[in-house]
């Protein structure tokens, strides 16, 4: 019995002296753990201030921000097809006191150019207003129409200079997205922009809300061989899928480039959702 009291208490000394190192290990860590812990969070609370101002680990925090802000926004729907470009947006009607035709979500920028968007709408009407306004000098200064990518490059220059102003803490990044469809002389196109101020060329792109979802349909449906008809009706259907409510002529809008832009009536859009 003397044995096994013995055995079992040098078993508990050295159990006892282990979890006393490691105690004593963790405790000596313990400002190093923390002070990680509060340099990560004045890192951040630091540098999310500064619309221009890149973190040590070289992130825009604001840029990121509207990003953010877009994922909140109604989705919108783009295809690009030999005919011409679809554009398809879920109009999000807050209120039967709201009047539908005054939610805006799909812009004409030129006769050639129309963009559907997401998040803020303020921001979005800027961008357009710019867009419009480079356009008209164009075909004023060159007597042709603007590229789609031209004019797509022009929004993003703009999308880039927030911090340039005089009043440069009230400046901030574009909290929107955009897909730009239209038709030069290359044919069809369509763009998609970011408040990081990039575009890219895309055959189809979801943006908002329920994107994540519409874009793997996308992936599933889309081939380039697509009529402008069919691309009416897949847009138009995806968008069913991800939107809450109904889809009905109020609650959504459908808008065409080829060539020319067109944005549907809700005669036009009833006859799109009668197909589904």
């Amino acid at each position: 019995q003397e044995r096994v009291c013995l055995k079992l208490t040098e078993q508990s000394l050295v159990a006892a002296s282990s979890s006393f190192f490691t105690a004593s290990v963790f405790v000596q860590n313990l400002p190093g753990f923390f002070n990680s812990i509060a340099k990560m969070f004045l890192t951040r609370t630091e540098y999310d201030r500064g619309v221009n101002t890149f973190s040590p680990e070289g992130r825009l925090f604001q840029v990121e921000y509207a990003i953010e802000a877009i994922k909140l926004g109604s989705t919108a729907i783009g295809l690009k097809t030999k005919e011409g470009v679809v554009l398809a947006v879920e109009k999000r009607i807050t209120s039967p006191l709201l009047e539908p035709s005054s939610v805006e979500k799909i812009m004409e920028i030129d006769e050639h150019i129309g963009c559907a968007m997401s998040g803020l709408i303020a921001d979005a009407h800027t961008l357009v207003e710019h867009a419009r306004v480079e356009t008209q000098n164009h075909r004023f200064s060159y007597g042709e129409p603007m590229t789609v990518e031209s004019t797509t490059q022009a929004l993003c220059d703009l999308a880039l200079r927030f911090g340039e102003g005089d009043e440069e803490s009230m400046s901030r990044p574009f909290g929107v997205a955009l897909l730009i469809a239209g038709h030069d002389e290359k044919g069809p196109s369509l763009f998609y922009t970011d408040p990081s101020g990039t575009f890219w060329q895309c055959n189809a792109k979801a943006i908002g809300s329920g994107s994540e979802g519409a874009d793997s349909s996308l992936q599933e449906q889309y081939n380039k061989d697509l009529t402008l008809q069919e691309a009416e009706t897949i847009a138009l259907s995806i968008l069913k899928q991800v939107m809450e409510e109904k889809v009905t002529p109020s609650n959504v809008d459908i808008a065409k480039v080829s060539p020319t832009y067109h944005l549907y009536t809700p005669a036009e859009v009833e006859a799109v959702i009668s197909r589904l």
